[in-house]
């Protein structure tokens, strides 16, 4: 089951918005609790009130002590209801205490309410500004793995000479660079190892071989060779081709899983093209009936290795194919097809036939061929970055496709 899950970038920018808003509703809160707590003070006002009774005049403040006016005035008056007040005093008192109470809680109300209004506006506003930072801040914490991401796919499309050489100070996105700048070093030292040891073995494995097809043909050379000479040396002469066979495939399948060292733009319906005219004899001589048609295929890579996959594929094509069978090659866009009619094939059996010297019937024996034809095929194909698919034939047979990156102008 396919997850889409958000970007780092996303994961980070909601992170830092999220605190950034927790924070502020924090503050909001703190804010409105102390507010809350000041607004809630019974002593609130009271001296006011008091000093707003009519016949009373407030003289102590500080100690809430209130005098009233006129004969009263020698005497101090208690803020709260004195035997010394009369009834109408008292009862005024107490209708103004209610008055300012209710005044005082609505007061309240009114203000808490508004610093919550007010403030989750503004926290609104803020948090929209500081998730566009946290975007922002996110980016720019991020740009070095870019750096790294960037310089990777570069590396795995042309060569491991490139290092990222990240620069700043030796922090974990330093330490990270690093580390792949020396993995690179260690792949390539590993790669030109192996490179050198492929033209290193072609020439020791190809030179004895040669020597030995020679000796055997200047000896089948001779005037009248005895009968049983002759029927040896045959048979060694198809034995050492076999094997001059099989590491030339050795060899080439070992090249296509290195890197790529040539970029040319090749049109492969027309390498296609020329590869059907080469094989229609053989088609022809073994009863298959080839056909093809052809648009533009543009892609860019290395023309042998890519002449190589396909020769292979039209060769297992016609090898293996049923009497009065057919071939079908086709070339579309960025994606080259060949089908033919044979065995049946069990769908199971598919990806066996991609690996060396994998078969049907077995282990490659005392059949003509290498065995690694198709494993040719997938390793050229993955070195340009390509895909490979194979289906069974309804009828029997394999319907393999390979399709390829369309190069940039093509797009």
């Amino acid at each position: 089951m396919t997850t889409h899950r958000l970007t780092i970038r996303a994961r980070l920018t909601a992170l830092y918005g999220g605190l950034f808003l927790l924070v502020g509703t924090v503050l909001l809160g703190i804010t409105y609790l102390l507010l809350a707590s000041a607004l809630s003070n019974p002593n609130f006002g009271r001296t006011a009130v008091v000093a707003a009774i009519p016949g009373i005049e407030i003289t102590a403040v500080d100690t809430g002590v209130a005098q009233p006016s006129g004969d009263a005035a020698t005497e101090p008056q208690p803020t709260s209801p004195d035997a010394t007040w009369t009834p109408e005093q008292q009862r005024q008192a107490e209708k103004t205490m209610r008055l300012a109470e209710k005044l005082q809680g609505q007061f309240r109300q009114q203000t808490l309410t508004s610093l919550l209004r007010q403030g989750a506006l503004a926290l609104a506003g803020v948090g929209v500004i500081g998730v566009w930072l946290g975007w922002l801040a996110a980016g720019r914490t991020l740009r070095p793995l870019q750096e790294i991401t960037a310089t990777a796919r570069r590396v795995a499309e042309s060569n491991l000479h490139e290092r990222i050489g990240l620069s700043g100070p030796q922090d974990e996105l330093r330490q990270l660079a690093d580390t792949f700048d020396d993995m690179l070093a260690r792949l390539d030292a590993a790669f030109g190892a192996q490179r050198r040891f492929v033209a290193n073995a072609s020439h020791e494995l190809r030179t004895p071989l040669t020597i030995n097809r020679t000796l055997i043909e200047v000896a089948l050379s001779h005037p009248d060779p005895p009968a049983e000479l002759r029927r040896l040396g045959t048979a060694l002469l198809a034995m050492n081709a076999r094997h001059e066979k099989l590491i030339e495939g050795l060899l080439v399948l070992a090249g296509s899983e290195q890197r790529l060292t040539t970029r040319d733009r090749v049109d492969l319906a027309e390498v296609t093209g020329r590869l059907v005219d080469a094989a229609r004899p053989g088609a022809v001589a073994a009863g298959v009936d080839l056909r093809f048609s052809a648009a533009p295929v543009p892609a860019i890579g290395d023309p042998v290795l890519l002449e190589r996959a396909v020769q292979n594929l039209l060769q297992n094509a016609i090898a293996y194919n049923v009497p009065d069978g057919d071939v079908t090659v086709t070339c579309a866009g960025s994606v080259v097809t060949v089908a033919n009619t044979g065995p049946v094939v069990a769908a199971d059996e598919i990806p066996g036939l991609f690996e060396p010297f994998h078969r049907l019937s077995g282990r490659t024996g005392s059949v003509d061929g290498s065995g690694l034809g198709l494993s040719i095929v997938r390793s050229v194909v993955a070195a340009h970055g390509g895909e490979i698919t194979a289906e069974p034939g309804l009828a029997g047979g394999l319907r393999i496709s390979l399709r390829f990156p369309v190069p940039p102008r093509a797009r």
